[in-house]
Formats: C-alpha cells, structure tokens, sequence
C-alpha cells in the first residue's frame, strides 16, 4: 500500500486513514518509527495487555503471587551475596 501525507512547519504529519485502519491503530495508540537508509517504517507499538499470555509460565512460579516471586527473588540475591 502506498499513500502520501505532508509534513507541517510544526513537523507533524497526519497517517493516512488507510495507513490507521491497515494498522488497526486508535487514537491514543503509540507508533514506532525506524528509520533505514532513506525509508521511515511506522510500526504500531504492542499494548503490554496485548501481550498477556505470549510467554509461558515457568512451573516454578505458577500460581504463585506476584509478590511471593519477588520475595523468593530477593531472598536467593541476598544469599547468592553472603556466600
């Protein structure tokens, strides 16, 4: 897909009604630009909820409490330093 938008004096450019509905993106959403040689890629950034559930569990901490794993965490970097 190819589209045109123009930059204003404030350096602002509207993304084309195309361009949001191909990317799903809403207002609010926040974008990622990268830039390669004389090419600019937008990329609709990933909401962290988005995310939930992308990455397994790891048994040792199923069902425990968030608060329970941090715990346990600092617990082992203290006694990982007096040793």
């Amino acid at each position: 897909m190819d589209a045109l938008a123009r930059l204003t004096s404030k350096g602002q450019i509207t993304i084309p009604k195309a361009v949001r509905d191909a990317l799903e993106l809403q207002a609010g959403d926040n974008v990622h630009f990268r830039v390669e040689g004389e090419v600019v890629v937008l990329a609709k950034t990933p909401d962290l909820l988005d995310l939930a559930g992308s990455v397994p569990v790891p048994p040792q901490v199923k069902g425990r409490s968030w608060e329970e794993i941090r715990d346990a965490a600092w617990a082992r970097q203290w006694q990982d330093r007096e040793s």
